[in-house]
């Protein structure tokens, strides 16, 4: 770790949770001087998050360092799937889980977090151009046009941008004034944690439980833990809830006391809401400080990090020169209705919860079923919706759709050359934007030099031979596609996109004058 004299930085970043560590480590690996204040010392001791996706190995893969994240990650187990159960835990629907996904790694990963965050600690610790202050509480900071300056308990320091990754009760936003949007749904919930001992009775599915005497959800977590959550009822409170004697006959039908140790307990009251603004000037918000999710899909953090892997990109090209600041406001325009559409999906997935506990309830009764949409069934776990792209900012928005590439990630099939070992296709890509095609291109030495101004590489695949997984489709339609440093997919040329006209769509999303 580097502690440095100067005041002046890059990026300063206000928290040091895993969504600012991250930041702090790609953003230094990117070559920017990044100051971190935080005011805790010590790693926060009990779990928070408890899954991470193939999306955030792939990109850590990107610094070399999936190997290293994986050996914390829990693969799967035999048996592992994640669904919905009715009162009697009986399995209703959902999906066996994947061992190998769209980005080239495991789809769903289980981790604990302070194991995560003494990994990225110590990841920073080590790297070059970051400077931790910590045990420090921002006491104010002021946007003046050219800089942020940020006052401490303990120093003043400059920075050409600063990072709020501070959490859901941000000072940082709140001190911009800046409000949330809900998205209709808050309900109290108690969440418990334990570590199992012999003789446990406990399954290894993932259960979303359709009770209609109570909602919960058992999440089968990083051996050795486990978590439950379960939703508070008309009447009860937080302190009822949190008694040993309550606690304990809420577990009693799962699993016999003895078998597992108390690790943390908790009554949150689970949010859906996105925040009305996600860049004031040189200011950004991330991770709970922009957007609150309820915890069904798991993808709390990982929304988070995808803020983090968006802006670790874009910052360092503006900071050099490589594009205009203007580039940065696609920053709100990409990630703001991505959050949204997880966020609704969340509460799409609790509806359904709250749908199947009133149908058994009904059946109970001897009454007739509540009416069902259709459609309400597809935010469960494998019921055909999928992640949703980008549908603004660096996208060719008419090639984004259920069925297009544009605005999703690049498939991450893993590749070899003739007898050599197989890896994933991303180290061929580089680090920046890649034109990609499975046969070379005639390249006029017009748009060579055009590439070579907007940083695309140009990537055949020919003489590759896919070892797992299979080609983006529209490579496998036998068109060029842009690929972007986050591999989502700018665009594809088609008989209606020219490669020369890709290449200025893009250059025009970039910020650079026509």
């Amino acid at each position: 770790m580097t502690i440095a004299d100067s005041s002046d930085f890059d990026v300063a970043i206000v928290g040091l949770g895993p969504v600012g560590a991250t930041a702090a480590l790609f953003l230094a690996e990117a070559g920017l001087r990044v100051a971190v204040v935080e005011r805790e010392r010590a790693i926060y001791p009990l779990p928070r998050a408890v899954a991470l996706d193939g999306e955030v190995v792939r990109a850590f893969q990107g610094l070399g360092r999936a190997e290293g994240l994986c050996a914390l990650l829990q693969t799967l187990r035999p048996g592992d799937r994640a669904g919905f159960a009715n009162s009697r835990r009986e399995w209703l629907f959902g999906q066996e889980l994947a061992d190998f996904g769209v980005n080239g790694w495991q789809p769903l990963y289980l981790f604990d977090q302070p194991e995560l965050e003494a990994y990225l600690r110590e990841a920073l610790e080590a790297q070059e151009g970051v400077s931790l202050f910590l045990g420090e509480t921002v006491t104010g900071f002021d946007d003046t046009g050219e800089v942020v300056r940020v006052e401490t308990s303990a120093r003043r320091l400059s920075a050409a941008y600063l990072l709020a990754c501070d959490g859901a009760g941000s000072p940082t936003r709140k001190a911009l004034g800046i409000g949330w949007a809900s998205l209709g749904y808050d309900h109290d919930w108690l969440v418990v944690d334990i570590e199992l001992r012999p003789g446990h009775t406990l399954p290894q599915d993932t259960l979303q439980v359709c009770d209609p005497d109570r909602l919960s959800t058992f999440v089968a977590a990083k051996d050795p833990y486990r978590r439950w959550e379960f939703r508070l009822n008309p009447g009860e409170t937080a302190e009822a809830m949190l008694e040993e004697e309550t606690l304990a006959s809420l577990l009693d039908p799962w699993t016999p006391r003895g078998t597992y140790v108390l690790r943390r307990k908790a009554v949150y009251q689970f949010h859906a809401a996105t925040a009305e603004r996600w860049q004031v000037g040189r200011i950004f918000l991330l991770g709970d400080a922009a957007h609150q999710t309820p915890p069904f899909l798991g993808q709390g953090l990982n929304a988070g990090l995808r803020d983090v892997f968006n802006l670790a990109w874009k910052l360092p090209r503006v900071l050099s020169g490589a594009a205009p600041p203007t580039l940065l406001s696609s920053y709100e325009a990409e990630r703001g209705p991505h959050a949204s559409d997880m966020v609704e999906w969340a509460v799409a997935l609790g509806r359904l919860m709250e749908h199947l506990a009133a149908t058994e309830a009904a059946e109970h009764a001897g009454e007739a079923p509540p009416a069902f949409d259709a459609s309400r069934q597809s935010a469960g776990y494998g019921q055909g919706r999928e992640a949703p792209p980008l549908r603004e900012g660096l996208v060719v928005q008419e090639q984004v759709s259920d069925t297009g590439s544009a605005g999703y990630l690049f498939r991450q099939p893993w590749v070899q050359k003739g007898d050599g070992p197989a890896f994933p296709l991303d180290e061929v890509l580089g680090k920046d934007f890649a034109l990609v095609s499975l046969a070379s291109q005639a390249l006029t030495p017009e748009t060579q030099a055009e590439l070579a101004r907007l940083g695309v590489a140009s990537v055949s695949l020919e003489g590759f031979a896919l070892a797992r997984g299979r080609y983006d489709h529209a490579l496998a339609a036998g068109e060029a596609v842009i690929v972007r440093p986050d591999r989502y997919v700018f665009g594809h040329t088609s008989d209606a996109l020219s490669l020369e006209a890709l290449l200025k769509r893009l250059s025009e999303a970039l910020g650079f004058a026509p």
